[in-house]
């Protein structure tokens, strides 16, 4: 009888590549404040679904390896690695804590629908860190797109005929201290830095 061979193996396939996420990011920051002034912007927001509110994103136990898109919040335990994609006119903020671990949020210009807006942003991040204590935060990104004051009012929150403030350079220390105060924590935690556009990988 001819001798039986084993079926081979099936291969697998090669690794998943991990997806680019475009959107609010892309938008340039000195066109959407043209359209914002025509009008365009509270109008297009009213179209969006009023149950579709915004959210933070949580699970029970935090996965190794996090993406983290416009508006969103997760979180990564000690070893862990967060990526940010298509960071453009974005901020992204990164908690690391203490007992290790990294909590991390993608602030964006402008809204994403269905995500959190820029103005929502700090609050949901102080929720996740919770009481957790903070070894300090490292804020990165467009950071001459960003008036400082965009974390405590959104770009949609004006209303027409109100001007939008408009950075005239970066202002990276004014940054930290809105970060510092929306996240309540010291001054000294805070860093600050602008770096160029593309994903952003934090471990």
């Amino acid at each position: 009888m001819p001798a039986h061979h084993p079926p081979r193996p099936a291969r697998r396939a090669a690794a998943t590549r991990g997806r680019r996420v475009t959107g609010a990011c892309a938008v340039a920051l000195p066109t959407a404040l043209l359209a914002l002034q025509l009008g365009l912007g509270p109008a297009a927001q009213a179209h969006e679904g009023a149950g579709a509110g915004p959210r933070a994103a949580s699970s029970v136990t935090a996965p190794d390896k996090a993406t983290i898109s416009e508006g969103q919040v997760e979180e990564v335990p000690p070893g862990g690695v967060i990526t940010y994609p298509s960071v453009t006119s974005c901020l992204t903020v990164t908690v690391r804590l203490r007992e290790g671990g990294l909590v991390g949020a993608h602030a964006s210009l402008f809204q994403v629908p269905g995500e959190l807006r820029s103005d929502q942003i700090l609050a949901a991040l102080k929720g996740r860190v919770g009481d957790r204590a903070v070894a300090s935060v490292e804020v990165r990104g467009a950071v001459g797109a960003w008036h400082p004051s965009y974390f405590a009012k959104a770009i949609e929150s004006y209303g027409e005929g109100e001007r939008v403030p408009v950075p005239t350079g970066p202002d990276p220390d004014g940054i930290a201290r809105a970060v510092s105060e929306g996240l309540g924590t010291a001054p000294g935690l805070v860093s600050v830095e602008d770096v160029p556009d593309g994903d952003q990988v934090v471990s």
